[in-house]
């Protein structure tokens, strides 16, 4: 029988309210068994929104040219707009398969998760005895780089446009999780990154923007697959815990 090895855990802090008591003790009843949870698909979402923009644009253009709008899509190019949400999926499916390969076993992946009151997602969260990871996929083509002036913020640009906007987006989801973190057990660690499909990064240094690593898939698998201090009992418990608050998009 799969048994909890981790009492510090489920430890309620002194202190602790009554709905967070109560997440506690729902967390201390699921360690007796096995959790189950749905690990979602990378870029399923992204995909259904391409397909949706695709047929209502098809529709549109039938409906407005009945005799030849069939013509009209077979000879014509899908917009941008459109294939942006292609190459997103398409990006979130090649990092998904490279976590596959190249993370250990005791390592937990949730994919394409929702968040709650909102219509944008999580693209990827590990859940490693190393901690958590917060993982925001983006595929672009072109140089990155990180500029600090002497005065302001930091600034990241691709293929020498400003995307400082990535960061800001990432922060939000790290600090969505570590408040989903914080209502389940003691301080664990939540890391977030940027992690770049097709993207030119430095080959001799890692790039980071606020404290968040700017990576390639097998870059960031080695960092996630680092020793740390949760047990293969515990990552699946807080895994567990994280599908059901961030559920599949």
């Amino acid at each position: 029988m799969w048994r909890w090895a981790g009492p510090p855990l489920v430890q309620p802090r002194a202190g602790v309210s009554r709905v967070k008591r109560s997440a506690w003790l729902c967390l201390a009843v699921s360690a007796s068994e096995p959790p189950q949870f749905d690990r979602g698909t990378a870029g399923a979402s992204a995909r259904r929104e391409h397909q949706r923009r695709r047929s209502a644009r098809e529709r549109r253009v039938r409906d407005r040219y009945p005799r030849i709008g069939r013509v009209m899509l077979a000879l014509g190019d899908e917009p941008s707009h459109e294939t942006a949400w292609a190459r997103g999926a398409g990006g979130e499916e090649q990092v998904a398969e490279i976590l596959a390969r190249c993370l250990s076993d005791d390592v937990v992946v949730l994919h394409d998760r929702r968040i709650p009151g909102s219509r944008a997602n999580i693209d990827h969260i590990a859940i490693a005895p190393s901690g958590v990871w917060v993982i925001d996929t983006k595929r672009y083509r072109g140089k990155v780089a990180i500029s600090t002036p002497l005065f302001g913020k930091a600034k990241l640009t691709i293929a020498g446009r400003d995307k400082t906007t990535l960061n800001n987006s990432l922060a939000t989801q790290v600090a969505l999780t570590e408040a989903v973190i914080g209502d389940i057990t003691p301080a664990i660690a939540v890391h977030g990154t940027l992690c770049f499909v097709d993207a030119d990064l430095p080959i001799l240094r890692t790039l980071t923007i606020n404290g968040y690593p700017l990576l390639y898939p097998r870059a960031l698998a080695k960092r996630i697959n680092a020793p740390g201090p949760l047990t293969d009992q515990t990552v699946r418990v807080i895994a567990a815990q994280i599908a059901r608050r961030f559920g599949p998009a």
